[in-house]
């Protein structure tokens, strides 16, 4: 059985796992593209006030931040932060065969805070609430790393 083959059950959870997560990080920013297109502000670049089909009628207070855009694309750029380092580690990971078990619970473990942080961040909760959430995910890819790193140097040592 290879480790990066749908035969591995490792390797079809960090599958789903990151497949979960990469549709995050594209439904985030297609969020924020909607959300601008709805009420029509929360650009952010100067050609943004260029008259186009979208917008047929710019206006300069439209580059001004909104909290209904700009919310969303906070919410974007901490995806953008986080979800990345995890499907690096989670690959390595399955690189180094650990139990079913173990993989499950930090891959899973890892979308459910993510989601969780996200539930957190679009009703407005405190940074304290986020913050346990971040602090979760981020421990569970900073686990991940140093368990590669222990395997790998317990297998060179062979």
């Amino acid at each position: 059985m290879y480790n990066f083959s749908l035969e591995n059950p490792v390797f079809v959870a960090y599958a789903i796992a990151a497949s979960l997560m990469i549709l995050k990080i594209m439904g985030q920013g297609w969020m924020t593209v909607y959300r601008m297109m709805k009420i029509s502000a929360g650009y952010v670049s100067p050609e943004d006030l260029r008259a186009g089909p979208i917008n047929k009628d710019p206006r300069p207070d439209q580059l001004e931040i909104n909290d209904y855009v700009d919310r969303s694309r906070r919410m974007h750029r901490n995806d953008l932060e986080n979800i990345p380092a995890f499907l690096v580690a989670g690959l390595l990971l399955v690189a180094v065969g650990p139990s079913l078990l173990l993989a499950e619970i930090l891959f899973y473990g890892f979308v459910i805070v993510r989601l969780l942080h996200a539930i957190a961040y679009a009703t407005k909760q405190s940074h304290e609430v986020r913050a346990t959430f971040y602090t979760i995910g981020s421990a569970i890819v900073v686990y991940m790393a140093i368990h590669v790193i222990f395997v790998a140097l317990s297998r060179s040592f062979d």
